[in-house]
């Protein structure tokens, strides 16, 4: 895992969730929020810098290293709050990857189309918005605006090979909707059974995605 410098505005419950985790995988982490007793929200084991301020303010930005910074997260409890300060993210400092909360996801298209993926608060989890800033599933093919389903591609176990493809539906948080064999995709997977060497492409909820590798047996000894 490569570690990075972070920048966080908004030490609200996910805010503090979130830099708390980042601080613990390792990564250099600075927190900025209008109030300094939102700090108390922050684990034991963040170690990170606290900046007391506004997360549009370049004075703030700077002390919080934003021109040095890979990852950039607005977290406040303001839409416009937010997409303000992930535009002068990206604008002024150039960092790539950068995401913001909302809470109305119909503005979700147009903060797109300006190159800032969102999550909105009824989809948001801490886990989701580590994957948008680390890029840590690269098997992430695609996700709707508001990142409330996406589609993961996932290459088949040896030991699922034999089996009916669909017994890998779960729920109603896991769907198959294609197979790639070989240099063929295929939509017809009713009563198709999988083979060695299967990329198989899952539509998921947010809570499917947690569960995949698990249905899959990935990762298990």
């Amino acid at each position: 895992m490569n570690l990075v410098h972070i920048v966080v505005v908004g030490c609200g419950r996910v805010g503090s969730d979130l830099a708390t985790q980042l601080s613990e995988d390792g990564h250099s982490v600075a927190i900025i929020d209008k109030s300094s007793e939102s700090f108390r929200r922050l684990g034991e084991s963040f170690n990170g810098k606290r900046i007391v301020g506004s997360g549009f303010d370049r004075t703030v930005l700077s002390q919080a290293g934003a021109s040095e910074a890979q990852a950039f997260a607005a977290v406040t409890n303001g839409d416009n709050t937010n997409i303000l300060c992930a535009r002068i993210a990206q604008s002024t400092y150039g960092i790539k990857d950068v995401v913001a909360r909302i809470y109305d996801p119909q503005r979700a298209a147009i903060y797109q189309r300006l190159g800032i993926p969102t999550v909105a608060t009824v989809t948001w989890t801490t886990s989701q918005v580590k994957r948008w800033l680390l890029n840590e599933d690269e098997t992430i093919a695609w996700t709707d605006d508001s990142a409330s389903v996406m589609v993961l591609e996932r290459f088949l176990p040896d030991a699922l090979a034999g089996k009916p493809v669909q017994q890998l539906n779960v729920g109603n948080d896991i769907r198959v909707v294609a197979v790639i064999r070989g240099s063929q995709g295929r939509l017809d997977i009713d009563g198709l059974y999988g083979q060695e060497d299967d990329k198989v492409l899952f539509m998921v909820t947010p809570e499917g995605a947690r569960q995949l590798n698990t249905v899959l047996g990935i990762g298990q000894s």
